[in-house]
């Protein structure tokens, strides 16, 4: 038998894992948005050469599908670890690969834009 509150808790625990799965895919699609802007429509309308910022958009396309499929990979792994009355980190490698990508998507940005036209 349980104490009284932890199913309140877990309760509490799974639906917040819902929201947060939720940013994960809101993120996601953030950077897909940006990666159809800035490969698709950024080139068109600047009339500028066109492979740098489609080489972007890509970078930040394989961003958008990383964070969903971040998502799914971490909402199962706090459900399970819920099930299993303990805690499931956040994986360390996969935060470093998506702040690397993260600094070098946009320092890239920020060159491509300054230097290309």
């Amino acid at each position: 038998m349980r104490e009284p509150g932890v199913e309140d808790a877990t309760r509490r625990t799974r639906l917040a894992n819902e929201r947060t799965y939720l940013a994960w895919w809101r993120t996601g699609l953030t950077a897909l948005a940006v990666a159809v802007g800035i490969g698709r429509i950024v080139p068109d309308v600047a009339n500028t050469t066109k492979w740098p910022y489609e080489l972007l958009g890509v970078g930040y396309g394989v961003l958008g599908v990383a964070f969903m499929v971040a998502a799914f990979v971490r909402t199962r792994e706090i459900e399970r670890a819920l099930d299993a009355g303990g805690f499931a980190p956040l994986n360390s490698r996969f935060l470093l690969l998506a702040t690397a990508a993260g600094i070098v998507l946009g320092a890239v940005t920020v060159i491509v834009i300054v230097t290309v036209g």
